[in-house]
C-alpha cells in the first residue's frame, strides 16, 4: 500500500459521560466503563467486515493487570481479539490511540480500538510492604529528583510563571459556563455511550460564577516563605474551584486508514503528527509545552494553522502556564468547557481530547484548521498530537 493509504484516522469516537468519583458510577469497575464503549466503537466499525487487530487502552490507578484485555472480552469482542494496557499518567488515553495509529501507519494493523478508562471511585487502595503506610500513588521519579503531587506543582508553577488568582478563577468560570452550554445545547449527547442509564456528565454548574469561585480558599500551602513572598498571596492561588475534580469515565475511537474510513462513510480526522517530551520534574504542568511544540514542528505548522485545541484542564494555573508557554489563543481552547467543568478521569482524559476534538472539528460550520490534543503528566512529561479533518 502506498504510504497515503495507509495514513492513520481517528473514526467513532465516543466517550462515556463523566461522573465525579463516588457518585453515578461509584460501584462500576475500570473496565466496566470502557466496555460499552468499546462495543459501541466496534459496531460502528463492523460493517467493514475486517477484524479488531487489537484494543490498545491507558489506565493509571486500575487494579493491576491487562485492562484492555479484559474490557475487549467484557465488550464481546470475542476471545480472538487481543487487547495491551499503556500507563503514561494522565497521558496514557493519548498515548494509547498515538499507539494505535503507529501501528497502521506501519502497516502492521487494519483496525485498532484506542482509548482510555479510569475509575477513581473503584480505584484498589495498597499500603507497602511491613508498614501500615498507604501508597497512594506509584512515583513520578526516582530518590534525588524532585516528585511533587499535582497540586502542590501546580501552585509552584503558578508562582513561577506569575499566574494570579484571579486569572485562574476566571478561567474556571469560563469552563462551567461553557460546559453548562454545550450540554444545554445537546453538544455532547451524540459523543456518550450510556453506561447503566447514566448519559450526562454531573460535574458542570452554572452556580459556579467568578463571584463564588473567588469565595474558595487556597488548598495549597506555599512550600516555604520564600515561595510564598514571590507575588502570591499567603496561602497560595489554586483551589478546589479551579482545579479539577476526581472522576470516573471511559473514551475509545477506532484508528484505521483513510479508505477503510472511505469504504465505511464514516466522518474522520487524520492524525497529522504526535509527539512526547520530558521536561523539569518539579514543573509537571508544563509538560504539554515541549510535546505540542514538537508535534506542531513534525506537522510543519504554528499555532496560527490551530483552530481547535483540547489541552486537560487539570488545574487552570497549568492550562493557562500551557497556553502562555505556546502563545495559543485562548478562544480555541476547550470551547465547550474542560477537565474543570468535566472533570478529569486520569486515565482517559487524553482520549476525551480527541472525542471533544472530533466533536467540534466535524460539526458543520467548523473552520477546517487543525486541531491539538495535549496532555502535561506527572513527573515531567508531555503528549500531544495534531489531527485535521479528512475532506
Amino acid at each position: 500500500m502506498s504510504a497515503d493509504r495507509l495514513a492513520p484516522v481517528i473514526v467513532a469516537a465516543r466517550r462515556t459521560a463523566i461522573a465525579t468519583a463516588s457518585r453515578g458510577f461509584a460501584n462500576h469497575t475500570v473496565d466496566a466503563l470502557a466496555a460499552p464503549v468499546i462495543a459501541g466503537v466496534a459496531a460502528a466499525v463492523a460493517p467493514s467486515g475486517l477484524p479488531v487487530d487489537d484494543v490498545v487502552l491507558g489506565n493509571c490507578m486500575g487494579p493491576g493487570g491487562d485492562l484492555a484485555r479484559v474490557a475487549a472480552l467484557r465488550a464481546g469482542l470475542g476471545a480472538d481479539v487481543p487487547g495491551v494496557t499503556v500507563d503514561r499518567q494522565c497521558g496514557s488515553g493519548l498515548d494509547a490511540v498515538m499507539q494505535a495509529a503507529s501501528r497502521v501507519r506501519a502497516g502492521d494493523a487494519a483496525v485498532v480500538i484506542a482509548g482510555g478508562a479510569e475509575s477513581a471511585s473503584t480505584a484498589p487502595h495498597r499500603h507497602w510492604p511491613g508498614s501500615g503506610e498507604r501508597y497512594t500513588r506509584a512515583p513520578f521519579t526516582p530518590v534525588g529528583f524532585p516528585d511533587p503531587d499535582m497540586g502542590p506543582a501546580a501552585e509552584h508553577l503558578a508562582r513561577v510563571r506569575r499566574i494570579p488568582r484571579h486569572r485562574q478563577d476566571a478561567w474556571a468560570a469560563r469552563s462551567h459556563a461553557r460546559a453548562v452550554a454545550a450540554q444545554a445545547a445537546g453538544a455532547f449527547d451524540d459523543e456518550i455511550v450510556p453506561v447503566d442509564g447514566v448519559a450526562r456528565d454531573d460535574r458542570p454548574r452554572a452556580s459556579m460564577d467568578l463571584a463564588r469561585l473567588e469565595r474558595f480558599a487556597p488548598a495549597f500551602a506555599p512550600a516555604s516563605a520564600s515561595l510564598a513572598r514571590d507575588g502570591a498571596r499567603p496561602g497560595g492561588t489554586v483551589t478546589a474551584g479551579n482545579s479539577c475534580g476526581f472522576s470516573d469515565g471511559a473514551a475509545a475511537m477506532a484508528v484505521t486508514t483513510a479508505e477503510i474510513a472511505r469504504e465505511l462513510g464514516l466522518p474522520a480526522l487524520r492524525v497529522r503528527a504526535a509527539a512526547v517530551a520530558g521536561g523539569d520534574p518539579a514543573l509537571p504542568g508544563l509538560g504539554a509545552a515541549p510535546a505540542a511544540r514538537a508535534a506542531l514542528a513534525r506537522a510543519g505548522m504554528t499555532v496560527a494553522d490551530l483552530g481547535s485545541v483540547e489541552i486537560t484542564e487539570a488545574f487552570a494555573a497549568q492550562l493557562l502556564a500551557v497556553s502562555d508557554d505556546l502563545g495559543l489563543d485562548e478562544e480555541t481552547i476547550s470551547a465547550d468547557g474542560g477537565a474543570i467543568a468535566l472533570g478529569h478521569p486520569w486515565g482517559a482524559s487524553g482520549a476525551i481530547l480527541l472525542v471533544r476534538l472530533a466533536a467540534r472539528m466535524l460539526r458543520d460550520g467548523d473552520d477546517g484548521r487543525a486541531g491539538l490534543a495535549a496532555c502535561s503528566i506527572g513527573g515531567g512529561q508531555g503528549i500531544a498530537m495534531i489531527v485535521e479533518r479528512v475532506a
